[in-house]
């Protein structure tokens, strides 16, 4: 390494230094140094009051180059990095030099965020929500042997005994790790997308703390691949009056996710509800008359509050309609539907068909 400092030094005469903090971070990371080690060094290494700080934690590190815990406020940084580990921004370094940033200072903060990385890896106290897909996957696979699935909860972090709960997410702008850390705060939870889809494992899941604009739907079973398998039905039938269900709560309802798409597509009932509101599972083949139907979204989310509220009134409350325009878009789907929404039967019919082009729309 010193050998080719020296010849680079020639051509660059900062690449010798750069190298150098390289070296230093290498022998730190090999000697297996802790957090405040590592900072001590580092504010040496750079002259200046050195910070380290972990998200999850809260906790801060601030040390002057004597080795000494810096005194009095934090000032402005002069530069900064992100500590990334699994993926996941699990907090930052940064250096606090009274005039500009030196020549070097972005190849330390860069080995330094390395360095408090492997650190952290090594002695805690922060842990990642985000994890290995690959070990997500075997855990709620259905072909995965219970031996394998037990070997993948333990990597993750999970120990036996307690049934682990089972979320699929759909969340269009929050990171699926915030989300994984506001529904189980201060216990165990590891997240993971697996395709289009996030995974939320954890030994316990708040459904009142989802964040706004987050979907999901939570596994009942005790069986990790079948809580997923409920997981991501109670996910295809979320709405945005309800953005969480579990599947505990859908009773009988589930069973209609078992029933094959075409059978469902070829209900009378269904089929009506597809051309009222424009096929969401083919939008290529969207109906000339769903198209040029301004109302008929509008239509089909008073059908939800009336199915939902189980009356005109109460579902005007919900919609902020009067009653008689609720009155009338009820009786346009009715007859779309050659249903009468008015009796329990035809109520009993909507809530069906509602509930199957949901599915169908996944």
């Amino acid at each position: 390494m010193e050998a080719l400092a020296v010849r680079l030094s020639g051509l660059d005469p900062h690449v010798e230094g750069a190298l150098r903090i390289v070296a230093f971070y290498d022998t730190l990371m090999r000697r297996r140094v802790d957090l405040p080690a590592l900072a001590r060094a580092s504010a040496g290494l750079a002259e200046c009051v050195t910070g380290v700080g972990l998200h999850g934690t809260g906790r801060t590190i601030r040390v002057a180059p004597d080795g000494r815990e810096a005194a009095g406020p934090a000032g402005p940084a002069s530069g900064t990095a992100p500590v990334v580990l699994d993926e996941e921004e699990i907090g930052r370094v940064w250096l606090e030099r009274s005039g500009p940033a030196g020549p070097l200072d972005e190849v330390l903060l860069d080995r330094m965020a390395l360095a408090v990385a492997g650190a952290v890896e090594r002695y805690g106290p922060a842990r990642t929500t985000m994890a290995d897909p690959a070990l997500v996957e075997l855990v709620i696979s259905a072909e995965t042997d219970e031996a394998a699935r037990a070997r993948a909860l333990r990597l993750l972090g999970f120990a036996a005994g307690p049934p682990l709960r089972v979320a699929a997410v759909r969340s269009p702008r929050l990171p699926l790790d915030q989300v994984g850390g506001a529904v189980c705060p201060g216990r165990p939870v590891k997240a993971a997308r697996i395709g289009r889809v996030g995974v939320i494992l954890a030994s316990a899941v708040d459904r009142t703390l989802f964040p706004a604009g987050v979907r999901a739907g939570i596994g009942a079973a005790d069986k990790p691949d079948l809580a997923w398998r409920e997981a991501r039905t109670a996910l295809r039938l979320t709405t945005a009056r309800e953005p969480v269900l579990d599947h505990a709560e859908l009773g009988a309802m589930a069973l209609l996710a078992e029933v094959p798409r075409e059978v469902l597509r070829g209900n009378p009932d269904v089929a009506a509800l597809v051309r009222v509101a424009g096929d969401p599972g083919n939008p290529e083949e969207e109906t000339q008359e769903a198209r040029e139907s301004r109302e008929s979204r509008e239509t089909l989310d008073t059908l939800e509050a009336y199915c939902a509220a189980g009356s005109l009134r109460r579902a005007a409350d919900v919609l902020h309609l009067h009653h008689s325009s609720v009155a009338r878009r009820i009786d346009l789907i009715g007859r779309a539907l050659s249903v009468d929404l008015t009796t329990p039967t035809g109520l009993t019919r909507a809530r069906v068909a509602l509930t199957a082009w949901r599915l169908l729309g996944d």
